[in-house]
């Protein structure tokens, strides 16, 4: 029997979220299993008093400060390079854990060693019986590069009754609680910092699938995410940084011969898209955020290929499967009716 004290290091990243420290640390302080785990926030240079607040409440809590705002994928980058563990969970502070939540993810991870990531089962804190949005019982993705997930497609979001309590391997882990192999995590160089925030964890999962290894979702354990507390779901940044950043993750991973025909595939849907948001948003700012998305993009495509030369992980096949198609023309809304 190994031993496991302190094996894994629970990592939240906060970045003026004294409000968000104050509200949902308590439970992370009540049901985190102190005999396996440390216990870290990295501070991506706040200007509020979170560093202070914690230094005077929390002084079992180890703090690392970023000298400047990395985004989520540079601070956690950076962060981590302070901590020794087996294990990391990136845990964002708007997430309310419940009792006996870190064993059954750390129990999975150490049973099967092919499993690279992690996640648990995330409904809304807001409303509880239902999944949340940003990973809900696990993450897919269609042959297009389009995020969707077991309890959430598109923005209809399913009420939770158990019909997803079965642990599964799925194509990506949220970043709003996963559990990662801190050897793989370095071995991969961590999250993709020209992401700065949104779909990193999706890009990192791929990566960890190109290397060989599987991601999980185990429904035993259960959170509760409140969602766009950093960044809101109605801002257009959060609309921009969405759009580039698949454009970015499905060029760095998928074949270069399949994206001769699913980028323009994507633009045409993409288009649609914007006219979607510019009619039920009435906001012109939410439309011109993908077109930034895609300029920004084709600016970004020497970086996306130097990179995909100097990657040398394994192509792996995405499911034969299109969701604008099967949401919006063949109306399946749910999970499973796919």
């Amino acid at each position: 029997m190994k031993n496991t004290d302190k094996r894994i290091a629970v990592i939240l990243l906060n970045f003026n979220g004294k409000n968000l420290l104050e509200r949902f640390l308590p439970y992370l302080m009540k049901y985190t299993d102190k005999k396996i785990s440390n216990l870290y926030v990295i501070d991506n240079a706040s200007n509020d008093d979170s560093v202070s607040f914690l230094k005077e409440n929390y002084a079992s809590v180890k703090v690392i400060i970023n000298k400047k705002n990395l985004g989520y994928a540079g601070g956690y980058n950076e962060g981590v390079k302070n901590i020794k563990a087996d294990y990391y969970v990136f845990i964002n502070t708007d997430v309310e854990v419940t009792s006996n939540w870190l064993n059954p993810l750390f129990n999975k991870m150490e049973s099967n060693s092919n499993i690279g990531a992690c996640q648990p089962k995330i409904l809304s804190e807001k409303n509880k019986n239902h999944f949340e949005y940003a990973g809900a019982s696990g993450g897919y993705i269609d042959s297009l590069g389009y995020p969707y997930c077991r309890g959430r497609i598109f923005d209809t979001i399913e009420k939770d009754y158990g019909q997803y309590n079965e642990e599964k391997e799925v194509f990506w882990t949220s970043g709003s609680c996963m559990m990662i192999k801190s050897s793989l995590f370095h071995k991969l160089n961590g999250f993709d910092k020209d992401f700065f925030a949104h779909m990193e964890e999706i890009d990192l999962c791929w990566r960890i699938k190109r290397k060989g290894f599987i991601n999980y979702c185990i429904p035993k354990s259960v959170i509760y995410h409140v969602g766009g507390e950093t960044l809101s779901y109605l801002n257009p940044k959060k609309t921009y940084l969405n759009f580039r950043n698949n454009l970015i993750m499905i060029s760095k991973n998928d074949r270069f011969i399949n994206l001769l025909y699913k980028i323009p595939s994507r633009l045409i849907l993409d288009i649609f898209a914007a006219i979607k948001i510019l009619i039920n948003k009435k906001s012109i700012s939410h439309f011109t955020s993908i077109l930034r998305a895609y300029l920004s993009f084709i600016t970004f495509l020497p970086v996306i290929f130097f990179k995909k030369r100097n990657n040398k992980l394994n192509y792996i096949k995405l499911k034969n499967l299109i969701i604008p198609f099967e949401y919006f023309i063949r109306g399946k809304k749910r999970f499973s009716d796919l």
